[in-house]
C-alpha cells in the first residue's frame, strides 16, 4: 500500500434549504412571542434563528481529511495502513450500502443530503469495524488521496 501524496480535505456543509428552515424556525419563535410585545418578538426572532443556525452549522461542519498518513473522518482517526480496498459508490450504490446492505458494526459518516459515498474496507484484524462508509461529494478524489 502506498501512502497518499496529495492531502484531501472536504467539509460536508448543510444544504442551503436547511438555512432557510433555520430562518423559518426563527420566524415561528417570533410569532409565538408576538402576544408579549415587540421586544419579545424581536428576541424570539433573533434567539430562534440563532439557535437553529447553531444546530444546522454544527451538523454541517463535519470534515473528512487525509493528512499525515491518517484518514480523519468526523471524530474517527484511522491510519492508512489499516485501510483496504475502496469502492466508489454512486447515488444508487450509496443508498443500498446505507440501507439493506449496511453492517451495524460499520463506521458510517452519513449525510443524507450527499448522494455519493466511498466505502473503504478496514483490514486491521484487531478492529471489529468491517468497513467505513463515508458520504463525500468527491469519492474519486478521496479514493485517490487514500492511495486506492
Amino acid at each position: 500500500m502506498e501512502l497518499s501524496t496529495a492531502p484531501f480535505e472536504e467539509r460536508l456543509t448543510a444544504p442551503r434549504s436547511w438555512w432557510l428552515v433555520s430562518l423559518l424556525l426563527g420566524i415561528a419563535c417570533a410569532l409565538i412571542m408576538l402576544p408579549f410585545g415587540t421586544l419579545p418578538l424581536l428576541g424570539g426572532l433573533v434567539g430562534g434563528t440563532a439557535a437553529a443556525a447553531v444546530v444546522t452549522s454544527s451538523y454541517g461542519s463535519v470534515r473528512i481529511r487525509v493528512v499525515a498518513g491518517s484518514l480523519v473522518a468526523g471524530d474517527a482517526k484511522i491510519p492508512l495502513s489499516a485501510l483496504g480496498d475502496a469502492e466508489i459508490l454512486d447515488a444508487e450504490g450509496a443508498r443500498a450500502w446505507r440501507t439493506h446492505k449496511a453492517d451495524p458494526r460499520a463506521f458510517m459518516l452519513l449525510r443524507s443530503y450527499v448522494p455519493t459515498a466511498l466505502r473503504v474496507d478496514v483490514i486491521d484484524p484487531q478492529d471489529p469495524t468491517p468497513y467505513l462508509y463515508l458520504s463525500t461529494r468527491d469519492p474519486k478524489g478521496l479514493a485517490k488521496a487514500l492511495g486506492k
